[in-house]
């Protein structure tokens, strides 16, 4: 008799706990949490990336000595515009102007003495045709003629040289620019080879940056072959330089080290905004059809893998992982691993696990376009 109670306990018990489960689970159901849930689907986008710049003057060169001397005048001042062929420095030239005069001189001493050889020569043939003298002796007198010849040459090449040696006591401007710095002042004493100052030519400016591979062969196979190389320039202050540029060459070679390559792109400076030597951001952007969109918000990172939560047919959440192509401000562009038509939790994932059910919420993929 005391066994029944026992059986008839359980029994209770047994029909308690299946009706305590079944109203918890309808609970669950009722109480499951709402979520912002996006349809996935492709669009038309524009991937833009960033480069930090090198900006260099289209032509920039270092003014320097020729000669040695000490620096008479300047005739020009930092930052001014010069013209081509403009004099800008002028060096101490009494010694070039005495070595032009010896110079000069030697060449007309060398001119006489070959007058002179030239007589004897005449005189010479003249008394070897009357049996005077051997023919030897003609031939002596025209090598000496041909030594004073050549001789009347070499001091014409030290004339020559004296007078350009001269010329570079008046530096010039190789182009049409502005001056750079002047680091030296009147009376200084100039060596050959003293940097005196630098032209830029700033009507147009080079923008050097380095691109990665991935994004390299990026912009090259989603690059129209019809469109024109535009890209557009940041200022180092955040603000957007108004004229666009053009990239005009790549070069052939990774950089072993980095793993990128070099771009350059031609920018105009009617303005002279742009100075050699500054900084600023490049923005390369490629037209991408049919692009897949994610919403930032709901990407979340483990093991150093991209995943979402993925909506079933019955508002359960599932783990994917899928592989970017790129990333735009708020959304990333997906190379593969989610599929058109796919709805996906974008807001509150880091709340959410596997299997879960939530209430969605849907947004509209068309938001996503501006992001």
């Amino acid at each position: 008799m005391r066994q029944l109670p026992v059986i008839i306990f359980t029994i209770s018990a047994l029909g308690l706990t299946g009706c305590i489960s079944r109203g918890g689970a309808a609970n669950n159901e009722n109480e499951a949490q709402a979520y912002p849930v996006v349809q996935l689907a492709v669009t038309d986008t524009v991937l833009h990336h960033n480069y930090v710049a090198d900006i260099q003057a289209v032509r920039n060169v270092e003014v320097r000595a020729r000669i040695s001397g000490f620096l008479n005048t300047i005739h020009v001042d930092e930052g001014q515009r010069v013209t081509k062929g403009q004099l800008l420095f002028s060096l101490n030239d009494e010694e070039s102007q005495a070595e032009l005069a010896r110079s000069k001189a030697a060449l007309g001493s060398a001119i006489a003495e070959a007058k002179n050889g030239q007589l004897e020569l005449d005189r010479v043939k003249l008394l070897v045709d009357r049996k005077v003298l051997v023919k030897t002796e003609l031939d002596v007198a025209q090598a000496k003629l041909a030594a004073l010849q050549a001789k009347i040459d070499e001091a014409r090449s030290a004339v020559s040289n004296a007078q350009v040696r001269l010329s570079y006591t008046g530096i010039r401007a190789p182009f049409d620019g502005i001056i750079d710095r002047i680091p030296l002042k009147t009376g200084s004493y100039v060596t050959e080879g003293n940097l005196l100052t630098s032209v830029s030519d700033i009507r147009e400016v080079y923008a050097y940056f380095n691109v990665s591979e991935t994004e390299y062969l990026e912009y090259t196979r989603h690059r129209k072959p019809e469109e024109q190389r535009e890209v557009r320039l940041v200022l180092a202050d955040g603000s957007p330089y108004p004229w666009p540029g053009k990239i005009e060459t790549v070069e052939s070679e990774f950089e072993e080290n980095t793993g990128s390559i070099a771009f350059r792109a031609r920018f105009p400076n009617p303005q002279q905004l742009l100075k050699h030597g500054a900084s600023g951001k490049v923005t390369l952007t490629n037209s991408l059809e049919d692009a897949l969109l994610l919403p930032q918000k709901a990407v979340f990172e483990m093991q150093d893998k991209n995943y979402v939560y993925i909506l079933d047919g019955d508002n359960q959440v599932k783990m994917r992982s899928f592989e970017p192509q790129g990333r735009l401000q708020h959304s990333y562009i997906v190379l593969s691993g989610l599929k058109p038509g796919e709805k996906v939790v974008c807001e509150g994932v880091r709340s959410l696990r596997e299997g879960m059910r939530i209430q969605p919420q849907p947004v509209r993929a068309d938001s996503l376009r501006a992001l």
